[in-house]
């Protein structure tokens, strides 16, 4: 691997980081006023998307809870699909091969974005421009929409006047789309929704969702084949 990387092509992983960045933050709105809707405070929305900054996981945290789920298991929801950022540190610690406190600070950019834009570079320092670029954009641009879109969606007051209760699931629904281009995926979609709507005239709020993503990490366990939808920008 080389040590090296020419100001045009860091240029360019720097413009493409901002472009990721600036797409992903704005939808950040959509997370404001989903996550007020479920009746979070806009000091709760801000906080969770400044701490936990994951997006699938944040949309199903504020997702259980808008169903009446517990905070238990909204909390177990979240830390289910946040496992796949552990997936990512694992194969992003060698690539960028940072140790003590700059490790520990790049480990709260590790999400989808700043992984697949690390993956696809052909030397460490486009690998740490990429993952830097983007992490950053994306999670000043994200907090700042955040904020944006909780005061706009408190400023709304009952969302249910205006029917935005149905948000919550149709923001989750898009962030899950990209991910049903894959035929596998589209199978475990199917399995995991017969037994969250299997689960739910029999249990509490929040367990089916629960089951649901048990069925989607049991697919993975037991699959060999890598997931063509996780990492689009890699597979080139």
């Amino acid at each position: 691997m080389h040590d090296s990387a020419p100001d045009a092509r860091r240029s360019a992983v720097v413009r493409d980081g901002l472009g990721v960045g600036l797409a992903t933050g704005l939808y950040g709105t959509s997370f404001g006023a989903v996550s007020v809707a479920a009746g979070l405070s806009v000091a709760q929305t801000c906080a969770l998307s400044l701490v936990m900054f994951t997006g699938a996981s944040q949309f199903a945290l504020v997702g259980v809870l808008a169903a009446g789920g517990s905070p238990l298991a909204s909390g177990l929801t979240a830390l289910l699909l946040g496992t796949r950022n552990t997936l990512y540190g694992i194969r992003l610690a060698p690539l960028l091969a940072w140790r003590g406190v700059r490790r520990a600070g790049a480990a709260q950019l590790v999400i989808d974005e700043s992984t697949a834009m690390a993956l696809n570079r052909d030397t460490r320092p486009l690998a740490r421009t990429g993952f830097l670029a983007t992490g950053l954009a994306v999670f000043v641009l994200w907090n700042l929409f955040t904020l944006v879109g909780a005061v706009a969606g408190e400023a709304l007051g009952d969302p249910r006047t205006f029917g935005l209760d149905a948000a919550v699931g149709a923001a989750f629904l898009a962030l899950v789309w990209p991910r049903l281009a894959d035929r596998r995926n589209r199978w475990v979609a199917v399995a995991a929704a017969a037994v969250a709507l299997g689960l739910v005239p029999v249990t509490a709020a929040g367990v089916p969702v629960l089951a649901a993503g048990g069925v989607a990490l049991l697919v993975g366990l037991l699959s060999r084949r890598p997931d063509p939808t996780e990492f689009p920008e890699a597979a080139r």
